[in-house]
């Protein structure tokens, strides 16, 4: 049409149009439309539809359960007709699956959200044992608490074994002196650390820990949280996440060692990175740090505190986990410090134990050496002790008690076996342990002096340094040059 418009022929418009024939052209002129205006869509199939006969029960089955996925129906038309479906159709019952959905499917949008600058700080937990890092080549289980500014999306998150609630203070805390401002609000999901159901099945909703509510008052903050299994209502830390996560995982590809020496020197190296991350949101930051009110109360303690009574059995009982002390706090009231990763042990203030913090509940944290004495008192008693487990302090001394089993009765055995391990509670347990790898290998029988006689050694002399008197006139002299060579 448009070469008609300049003065050509019809046979002229045709071949610049690439259509062969002048009829045609003819045709359009007369029609005044496009060959793609005058097209009408194709209402028939060009090949069979081999899923007619069962379709309509397909779409009964994904109206009934919407979350049905092509796969799981095709292999289950499969097991109807065994004969009549092949692999390669699973592809277009996909594309008819996918078009029931876009028609028939409804949607939750998703509805962005306007952040204002110093408004909101966003914290959640984030799993990163998944990075494979180890700790002097120990596996190491962790989560990242990680804590986001959405509107500059400037972050930082602290190392920690759970999501506690002293996970979290330790994290606000760092998070907030190392921004050195305090937001309005402080967004969490319904995490177990800092809110509470009111009933068995959360009919009635959750409340905030008071705790948690103490925590945000000391700095002037308001506690905010999403609804019950709505985790898209936390999207900015979720994908937050799944962005610091990659990172990480880049970095330590860098790094051609996910092993580290410490925790704190996994921590410096994630500081590291998130420090990177978040000079290139400076400039937004500084918008934020404008309307923040600055920080300027001292941290809390980074523990929590609780009084207990030590068992009969030397044993305390923290958050549902027990841990043994030192027999001479049995019947006494001690004080316990709880940190993120250890607890201590107080006796009118005097650390009586430092023991590691468990995590989850009936667990235990017994040392031998706080046992190891009265055991040997009451031999008897070992043999089925609930916690005997825990006195075998490697794999080592397990095989030596098995290898006495086999030599001894059973009440000369557990005596032979509690002296090798007063051994090593008073002296030094690497010591004992070889001392016990050079027995095994041995193929005659043998016990505890034997143990004994390998690991004390002669004490070393002590050399004997000759001692002389001063001759002050060396110094004299010495002096003397000095002087001589200033004048």
């Amino acid at each position: 049409m448009r070469e008609r418009t300049k003065g050509r022929t019809q046979e002229q418009s045709a071949v610049k149009a690439n259509i062969k024939s002048r009829k045609t052209v003819a045709k359009y002129e007369e029609l005044e439309q496009l060959p793609s205006e005058v097209q009408q869509p194709r209402a028939y199939r060009t090949r069979d539809d081999p899923f007619s006969d069962y379709w309509p029960k397909v779409e009964q089955m994904l109206a009934a359960a919407p979350e049905l996925e092509a796969k799981t129906l095709f292999e289950w038309l499969c097991e109807q007709q065994p004969d009549k479906y092949q692999e390669g159709q699973l592809r277009t019952l996909q594309r008819r699956i996918a078009e029931w959905r876009a028609i028939h499917l409804a949607q939750i949008a998703v509805l962005a959200q306007v952040h204002r600058p110093g408004e909101i700080l966003q914290t959640d937990g984030t799993w990163l044992t998944e990075l494979g890092a180890t700790i002097a080549g120990e596996s190491f289980k962790h989560v990242l608490i990680h804590s986001v500014l959405p509107y500059s999306n400037w972050e930082w998150g602290v190392v920690a074994q759970s999501e506690s609630l002293l996970a979290y203070q330790r994290a606000l805390q760092v998070t907030l002196f190392n921004l050195g401002a305090v937001p309005v609000y402080h967004q969490t999901d319904n995490s177990s650390a800092v809110t509470h159901s009111l009933s068995a099945s959360d009919e009635l909703g959750r409340e905030y820990n008071l705790a948690y509510l103490a925590l945000l008052k000391h700095y002037g903050m308001q506690p905010r949280t999403i609804h019950v299994g709505s985790p898209e209502e936390n999207g900015d830390i979720e994908a937050a996440n799944g962005a610091l996560k990659q990172a990480l995982r880049q970095h330590l590809l860098l790094r051609s060692s996910s092993d580290f020496a410490s925790v704190t020197d996994y921590e410096h190296f994630i500081a590291q990175v998130m420090t990177r991350r978040n000079e290139r949101r400076r400039e937004r930051l500084a918008e934020e740090l404008a309307v923040m009110k600055p920080l300027t109360v001292p941290p809390l303690e980074s523990y929590q505190e609780c009084r207990v009574r030590v068992g009969r059995g030397s044993m305390i009982r923290v958050q549902h986990n027990a841990y043994s002390v030192p027999t001479s706090l049995i019947g006494q009231m001690v004080i316990v410090h709880i940190h993120e990763w250890h607890l201590e042990v107080y006796f009118r203030r005097n650390l009586m134990a430092k023991m590691p913090r468990l995590v989850g509940q009936n667990q235990y944290q017994l040392n031998y050496r706080h046992l190891v004495d009265s055991l040997l008192r009451k031999p008897g008693g070992f043999r089925d002790y609930r916690y005997r487990e825990a006195l075998f302090p490697t794999v080592v001394f397990r095989q030596a008690w098995e290898i006495l089993n086999q030599w001894h009765s059973p009440r000369k055995a557990d005596l032979i076996y509690l002296r090798i391990v007063h051994w090593a509670a008073h002296t030094l347990e690497s010591d004992v342990e070889a001392a016990l790898k050079r027995l095994l290998e041995s193929p005659e029988t043998w016990d505890d002096t034997d143990v004994e006689r390998l690991i004390k050694s002669p004490s070393p002399a002590i050399p004997q340094l000759a001692t002389s008197s001063v001759n002050l006139a060396q110094y004299d002299a010495l002096l003397r040059e000095v002087n001589d060579d200033s004048a």
